[in-house]
């Protein structure tokens, strides 16, 4: 039976209430936290789980909060990154509609152990309904003697904010989520200095996560070993993926890191298999932002092993032939899907969401969306294929942040693996742009 650290109560009924969460055992790791442990002692247990950022870039959270600035008389300050935008992603919205307190808990316990007395979950703006839904539960802990002063006789307080998004997808890179949390647009910041040393209101700050934080308060529980336990190698405990695409059961699913890609899509306890009568093609492992995988690299590694789902096995084989298992959009694709269309709709996104502050983004994703946008509606040349790659290249690595390479990636890949599709709208176009048209050529389908 597979570990279940976020989801085990999920589907309790009023799971959601203070009342019913505390029932299921909620908020006693915040009771061993303050009663029991030093903030010291749980920074340490948090580095020996081995958790990494559930955000997308993965970096290990314990080491993130080790680099936490502490000089005399300045505030530190928790941020809760719960901007969730990226497209093919919902596992954090999943999470605090069902069981807010969950994450609650780990607020204060992760609050406790940076020192912060002050702390924000800045939700997507468009998640009004979530944002209520967190109110009340902040409201509840509250009532019940869990937030505000001197929380259960501890001598610690703690005040915690929900802050509405800047309804735009840059404010999910932490920066400019700080600058959006501070009243001014959410651009993102050159660093250094780091959010560590100069954060929200230039004060240390730590940016994490609604997954990452929600882990806390199990591994306080539990202890760090066990959770290091689970997973494999690097990538320790448990996943959320957001599931989606041409699948038999879309959802999220909580897995243990190393579960082969192939039982996650075939395995009745995921997602159930390919739709019927229709075959595999395609997938994008962590959201939109990553390199796409033909169904047969996204398999099988190199060496003939299954190809599995963690960081390390999704990488292998670097852009080449690998991804990323980014932030768990898992969007899976059969033959009736147009590469081409599909790219050309990413394109249109991240050039929408551009923060416009460098121009090899704000002026390379223009041309890219312009560029795909010829190429599937029949009017393409020969080559705008090798211009695309050429764009999403000077763009790659010349931006302050990731959201350059989130919109060169997917583009570079899809004509790495799928350059044949690109070809075939290019010399048939009647062809091509036919309703519901899409590439039959030779195509490694499973």
């Amino acid at each position: 039976m597979a570990t279940k650290i976020l989801t085990e109560h999920i589907n309790v009924p009023g799971i959601e209430t203070f009342d019913v969460y505390r029932k299921q055992g909620g908020y006693t790791a915040v009771e061993k936290a303050l009663k029991t442990m030093t903030p010291e002692a749980i920074v340490e247990e948090v580095k020996k789980a081995g958790v990494r950022g559930r955000g997308g870039a993965g970096f290990p959270m314990g080491m993130k909060w080790s680099f936490l600035a502490k000089p005399e008389g300045v505030p530190r300050y928790l941020v809760c990154n719960a901007d969730e935008s990226e497209p093919g992603t919902f596992k954090d919205h999943y999470l605090m509609k069902n069981i807010p307190h969950l994450l609650i808990e780990g607020m204060i316990i992760s609050s406790f152990a940076l020192g912060a007395n002050k702390s924000f979950i800045y939700v997507r703006g468009e998640l009004m309904y979530v944002i209520h839904i967190l109110e009340k539960a902040i409201a509840e802990a509250t009532a019940k003697g869990f937030l505000g002063k001197n929380i259960l006789g501890s001598g610690y307080d703690l005040e915690l904010v929900v802050q509405p998004g800047g309804g735009a997808y840059i404010c999910g890179e932490e920066t400019a989520l700080l600058e959006s949390l501070e009243g001014k647009r959410g651009n993102p910041r050159n660093k250094p200095p780091f959010p560590a040393v100069k954060g929200l209101y230039q004060c240390p700050t730590v940016v994490n996560n609604v997954e990452s934080i929600a882990t806390t308060a199990w591994i306080v529980n539990n202890g760090g070993d066990a959770y290091a336990a689970i997973g494999i190698g690097r990538s320790t405990g448990t996943k959320l993926i957001s599931a989606s695409g041409h699948i038999n059961k879309p959802g999220v699913y909580e897995i243990e890191l190393g579960v082969p890609v192939e039982d996650f899509i075939y395995a009745d306890e995921w997602c159930g298999g390919i739709r019927p009568g229709h075959k595999f093609k395609a997938l994008v492992a962590g959201g939109s932002s990553v390199p796409i995988l033909p169904a047969n690299l996204a398999l099988t590694l190199a060496n003939g092993e299954k190809r599995l789902m963690s960081y390390e096995s999704l990488s292998e084989g670097g852009f080449q032939t690998g991804t990323m298992l980014g932030s768990g959009g898992f969007i899976v694709f059969d033959e009736t899907s147009c590469i081409v269309r599909n790219t050309w709709n990413f394109s249109r996104f991240y050039h929408h969401e551009s923060c416009g502050q460098c121009s090899p983004c704000r002026e390379g994703t223009g041309w890219m969306e312009k560029v795909l946008h010829r190429i599937e509606y029949g009017h393409g040349h020969r080559h705008d294929i090798d211009l695309l790659v050429d764009v999403a290249r000077k763009i790659e690595g010349n931006t302050i942040c990731p959201l350059g390479d989130a919109a060169a990636w997917p583009v570079a890949s899809a004509i790495r693996h799928f350059r044949d599709e690109f070809e075939w709208h290019i010399t048939n176009p009647q062809e091509a742009t036919q309703p519901g048209a899409v590439y039959r050529g030779e195509m490694a389908l499973v």
